[in-house]
Formats: C-alpha cells, structure tokens, sequence
C-alpha cells in the first residue's frame, strides 16, 4: 500500500468486474453491493469535491444495478457509459479474483 491512495478504490473495481464476470445471478448481485460498500468507503476517505462525488455516483449505480434497475447511462447496447477514474496501475487480472 503506498502512501496518499485510496485503497478502497482498487477493491472496488476488482468488485465491480468480478460482477461482470459473474456466472449467475447471486454472485453478481453480491459482487455488485460489495463494490458499492467499498464505493462508500472510498467516497468517505476523499475530501469533498469532484472525487467523491464520482465515487458517491457509482455506488449509488452499483446498487441500482443490483436491484435490477435499468442503468440510466447505458448507450441502449448494452454497454454502459461511465466515467471512470483514470489510474495509472495495471487492468486486474480476473483469474486472480476468486
């Protein structure tokens, strides 16, 4: 863990694509409230401002999406438009997931 990173926004995208990668509904649903708890939590280490109001926004996504609601960003694809922080790590790999 290096010094001045929220560590609770690295967890909470590996949530976010384990839910992706999810092969049944309850697993997703569950990855998906896990992301937002951790959404939250970074959201409460981060002053305010742009970032946490970022951060605030995909937990509130994230549970919409668990409990079913249509994604009001998604281009009608499939695929969703989010903003998305911009971080200079590597993507995770999704083997090492579980």
């Amino acid at each position: 863990m290096s010094f001045g990173r929220n560590p609770h926004v690295s967890k909470a995208e590996a949530a976010e694509q384990k839910a992706e990668l999810a092969t049944d509904d309850i697993a997703r649903v569950r990855a998906l409230r896990d992301a937002a708890h951790l959404w939250d939590r970074a959201s409460e280490r981060e002053k305010p401002g742009k970032m946490r109001d970022l951060y605030e926004a995909n937990a509130k996504r994230n549970r919409a999406r668990a409990d079913g609601e249509p994604d009001p960003e998604a281009n009608g694809h499939g695929r969703t438009m989010k903003a998305e922080v911009i971080d200079d790590h590597a993507p995770i790999d999704p083997s090492t997931l579980n």
